[in-house]
């Protein structure tokens, strides 16, 4: 089973782009974030007429998440547990069912949290304890699950181009990246990583300064994996030369390959 993660910085400025991409590469269930749609706005079809299954948890003109698989998903939810005043559309779940198991997919936008400190900062820390808690919550449900998406956290230095260049930015404060681990180390596997251990790997590239001419890059775009989906894993990829397109969004797939 081929699942794929893309931050696709809103479907109407990439309706095309999402539609050649799916065509191309055929995954078997992908993740979107920043759809920048409702859920009535969203072109429906241009999905669906690629042979997938479409949920969507959107916001207008911000945010917004999907997931879109070939077979059918059961379960699906929207919005993450733990702040029913919370009307940002972050997250969305769904479970897939393999020809050997099911998985349930957690899909999400982790907040930005700039300019730190401040309410957003606060906010994006409020959001990850509360990924935490639906973690620990699947953990001792023993279902077996992933978490994917744009994390918004550069987990260490060598995941950035400049690392310095970021030491102030709250997708690489030290409050940030102890909150990524606390929900790692409740014993999630960080796919990219137990497959890859080079540096210059990269997700984002800004649409500033020449960003991706220059290798200027980052990594913020994640699978955490249950104990039980890492032992189907059978690798976990970025695709960067979808940066490298014609009307690129800033962020690229990443893809993780499961035996099930």
């Amino acid at each position: 089973m081929k699942i794929a993660t893309f931050n696709i910085n809103g479907i109407k400025a990439r309706a095309e782009t999402v539609a050649a991409w799916l065509r191309d590469e055929a995954p078997d269930v992908a993740v979107l974030q920043e759809i920048k749609s409702t859920d009535e706005a969203f072109p429906r079809e241009l999905i669906e007429d690629e042979g997938y299954e479409l949920h969507t948890h959107g916001q207008k003109g911000f945010n917004g998440v999907a997931l879109l698989s070939k077979t059918p998903l059961e379960d699906v939810t929207r919005g993450l547990p733990g702040d029913d005043a919370d009307e940002q559309a972050r997250y969305i779940e769904g479970t897939v069912i393999g020809a050997t198991g099911a998985v349930r997919i957690c899909g999400l936008y982790l907040p930005n949290g700039n300019p730190a400190p401040g309410p957003k900062y606060d906010y994006k820390l409020g959001w990850m304890a509360r990924l935490e808690a639906r973690a620990k919550e699947l953990l001792a449900a023993e279902e077996p699950f992933l978490m994917t998406g744009d994390f918004n956290v550069i987990p260490e230095d060598r995941d950035a181009h400049r690392p310095e260049a970021w030491r102030k930015d709250a997708l690489a404060l030290p409050q940030s990246r102890e909150a990524f681990r606390r929900i790692e180390w409740l014993g999630l596997t960080e796919a990219f990583r137990a497959r890859n251990q080079q540096p210059g790997q990269y997700s984002f590239w800004d649409y500033q300064g020449g960003a991706w001419n220059r290798g200027d890059g980052i990594r913020i775009d994640h699978f955490l994996l249950s104990p039980a989906v890492a032992d189907r894993m059978t690798d976990c990829t970025i695709q960067a030369e979808m940066r490298g397109r014609e009307k690129p969004s800033d962020h690229v797939p990443v893809w993780l390959t499961l035996d099930i």
